[in-house]
């Protein structure tokens, strides 16, 4: 059970452009905000932010976006290179920050990611809160509909205690990071993060996708050419209901339809998944989608692509490297350099530190620490794969 926390007063719930303002204003002068989101991506076809929490060092807020139709202000809290903006586990937050509002980050601190670069393995900000600030968190509202209104006090408390510890615990990692002189690596990781691109966050649908479930099934060709209608059967009834589409079906229920392929309403009856309302709801789509599938085409499965072999070599021999190097140092794999970053290099040979400026993912800091070692190892790749191809 979660302590009770008597001293913590309730958030300031800004649901008003007037309270949003008033909360701006308050909140430039700060030179350290944490913030934190929750999103409906469990009950929504198309997830939003649905709460934005924020808090100081001395005060605490819950921004609803649901009531409020501008809220760039915040964002100008967010782009303010005066402030650092604490997060936990930043990188989905900030994605969906940017795909709903375009914001961008310019001063972060990740919570998370200062604690797995000081080799910390239980990185949950439970675990975290616990073992820095010896605070229990209660996390069983992590799968609630925050698009839900109105949300009670449970929630909101919740909601708030994600946000209200960050900035204590961000001042106890920032002293181990500098213990263990790993503060310019996590700046740079920070900036990296701060400058992510990719702001698709959430639903996205891949009419290929049913390989992925049919395969391991070992469902033969005609069962497969059913999975791919009723796949693309949930998608379809999942965005009309604004359901996510394992509430509409889950995997394993397409796969014993697609295996059983009844063509009878009486027949769904008894397969996994189909509740009694979802039989009254969607019984005639599974059954019209399962007459497709046996009528239609057979497909072969898409080819897989193919990596020439020069930069497989390149790519096995650089995570080798990453492997051995992260073992030493007591850290995940990534926390060196990422696979991304691997590929880069493995695709892009650079042959020169000049030329590891061009490398997403390898800043100043890494490449002094690492640039050299992985030209050498490049470099005998090269010289390995000549040989080779000589004999």
């Amino acid at each position: 059970m979660m302590s009770q926390q008597p001293n913590i007063l309730p958030a300031t719930y800004i649901d008003h452009p007037r309270k949003l303002l008033a909360m701006v204003d308050s909140l430039r002068r700060e030179p350290l905000l944490a913030f934190d989101t929750e999103s409906n991506s469990l009950h929504a076809y198309t997830e939003r932010v649905c709460l934005i929490q924020i808090s100081s060092r001395s005060a605490d807020y819950i921004v609803d976006p649901l009531q409020l139709p501008d809220l760039s202000l915040l964002g100008e809290l967010l782009a303010d290179p005066r402030i650092e903006t604490v997060f936990h586990a930043s990188e989905y937050d900030l994605m969906c920050l940017k795909r709903d509002y375009r914001f961008e980050i310019t001063n972060l601190f990740d919570t998370m990611v200062a604690a797995r670069i000081c080799g910390i393995r239980q990185i949950g900000l439970q675990n975290l809160a616990q073992t820095y600030l010896g605070v229990e968190l209660d996390k069983t509202h992590q799968r609630d509909n925050w698009g839900k209104r109105p949300l009670p006090f449970v929630c909101l408390r919740y909601a708030q205690l994600d946000t209200h510890y960050l900035p204590d615990l961000r001042d106890m990692l920032l002293n181990e990071l500098a213990a263990r002189n790993h503060l310019e690596e996590a700046r740079e990781t920070f900036d990296d993060l701060s400058r992510l691109t990719n702001a698709h966050v959430g639903r996205s649908f891949d009419p290929d996708g049913y390989w992925k479930i049919g395969i391991p099934a070992h469902l033969s060709p005609r069962h497969m050419a059913v999975l791919r209608e009723l796949y693309i059967t949930r998608d379809e009834l999942a965005a009309r209901a604004d359901f996510p589409p394992m509430n509409v079906a889950q995997n394993r229920t397409l796969v014993e339809l697609a295996q059983r392929a009844p063509i009878h309403r009486d027949n769904l009856h008894g397969i996994f998944g189909l509740s009694p309302n979802g039989l009254r709801r969607w019984g005639d789509a599974w059954l019209e989608a399962i007459g497709r599938g046996l009528t239609a085409d057979l497909r072969t499965q898409p080819p897989p692509e193919v990596v020439p072999v020069d930069i497989a070599d390149r790519y096995n021999a650089l995570h080798a490297w990453r492997k051995k190097r992260a073992e030493g140092r007591g850290v995940e794999s990534d926390i060196i350099i990422t696979k991304q970053t691997l590929w880069s290099l493995a695709y892009k040979a650079p042959t020169s530190l000049e030329d590891l400026d061009n490398i997403e993912g390898l800043g100043a800091w890494r490449t002094q620490q690492y640039g050299s070692e992985i030209l050498s190892i490049l470099t005998r790749q090269e010289q390995s794969n000549g040989a080779t191809s000589d004999e």
